[in-house]
């Protein structure tokens, strides 16, 4: 099996290292996996420095022109591709779309599944109504709802006075809006984009000047003609890796989020793996159910959550996150390996770990070490 390895932010030659650190960590890490495979990766001329010496099999090929271009007239050649890309723009759904129409395997999921996940409020929905889901995944669904910016453009509009009454303490949040918050108790609200990635455009806001400031920010981060608004909820935040083979989802670790709240805005700036928490295990048997009530999810994926007095789905990643690039060190397998066993339907019978590692990102690397 000949395969492509695709790591869009190193393959484009992206210099941000906000965008970069884990793409560079991700990659290296698949080139480590993969060593042994009839492999190739893509990587922009200008990264060249990036090739590791004496790394097996595995072949660069640099990319000087356009990157959809060369997908698309060479990836025929290939029998299966690793595809990481960010949802934003369609970008993951569009390149995965490409790939399946040209007759190449996908080692990830569907093109159908990285649309439902990409758009937060269409993962809501489709949690919501999937009729795989327990209660336990019902339950830990965080209250999210659609709001169109055309809604909010004149002061004196329905949807401006909605939004406005709903962050005045002075008044009953449960007639106006059906809050369960109590008269002069503070209501905090994130607001983000429906299609954005990791942190970007997100806000917490606890008034209604902030709520309009923010709303106004997330504009700007979005081609949908909406942004969600979402029920604030304080706790660890965390994720789940998993493998899954289309039917079954596998959870391999808890993993921390190291995530600050500073002026509403949420930073995030790496984590360790695996969490140690009294709501592990409940929250791996959550992620798994989760991953299971979407039809096309394969390979990677990986599930944030936030554990409060119990556990909430943030989002759900149909691609590989960056808990990969510490786990794969600590796994009793070839974590790589593994991700193209799950998509030819075949899980780990076993799962264990040797120590924790923690990563984060520094300049245009992503540190780790063992703790």
């Amino acid at each position: 099996m000949k395969i492509l390895i695709f790591e869009f932010a190193t393959a484009m030659g992206m210099e941000d290292p906000a965008l970069t650190a884990e793409g560079r960590a991700m990659l290296s890490g698949l080139i480590s996996d993969f060593q042994n495979r009839d492999a190739d990766y893509l990587l922009s001329q200008t990264l060249k420095s990036l090739i590791p010496k004496n790394e097996g099999i595995c072949r660069p090929i640099l990319i000087k022109g356009d990157v959809e271009t060369w997908l698309t007239e060479n990836i025929q050649g290939y029998d299966a591709c690793l595809l990481i890309a960010p949802e934003e723009d369609l970008i993951l759904h569009d390149l995965t779309k490409l790939i399946e129409e040209a007759g190449v395997e996908v080692l990830g999921s569907s093109s159908d599944a990285v649309m439902t996940c990409t758009n937060k409020y269409r993962m809501y929905e489709s949690l919501k109504g999937s009729t795989k889901n327990d209660d336990s995944v019902l339950d830990a669904l965080i209250k999210t709802e659609k709001v169109y910016f055309k809604d909010l453009e004149s002061v004196d509009s329905k949807g401006t006075e909605m939004y406005r009454s709903l962050f005045d303490t002075a008044k009953n949040p449960e007639k106006i809006y059906g809050s369960s918050e109590r008269i002069g108790k503070k209501i905090f609200k994130v607001v983000k984009p429906a299609d954005g990635v990791s942190c970007t455009g997100v806000h917490v806001v606890d008034s209604f000047k902030a709520f309009q400031d923010a709303v106004d920010v997330v504009e700007k981060f979005t081609t949908l003609p909406y942004f969600i608004l979402q029920d604030y909820i304080e706790g660890v935040t965390a994720s789940v890796s998993l493998l899954s083979d289309g039917e079954n989802a596998l959870p391999l670790s808890l993993n921390f989020q190291n995530v600050h709240l500073k002026n509403g805005k949420i930073d995030y700036n790496g984590g360790h793996v695996p969490l140690e928490h009294e709501l592990s295990q409940r929250a791996m048997e959550i992620a798994k159910s989760t991953v299971e009530s979407i039809p096309g999810l394969r390979g990677y994926v990986g599930v944030d959550v936030i554990l409060a007095e119990d556990v909430k789905i943030v989002e759900v990643n149909s691609r590989l996150t960056t808990p990969y690039v510490a786990l794969r060190q600590i796994l009793n397998f070839n974590l790589g390996e593994a991700i193209l066993e799950s998509v030819h339907e075949k899980l780990p019978e076993n799962v264990s770990i040797d120590g924790t590692i923690e990563f984060q990102k520094v300049g245009n690397d992503l540190t780790m070490k063992r703790v």
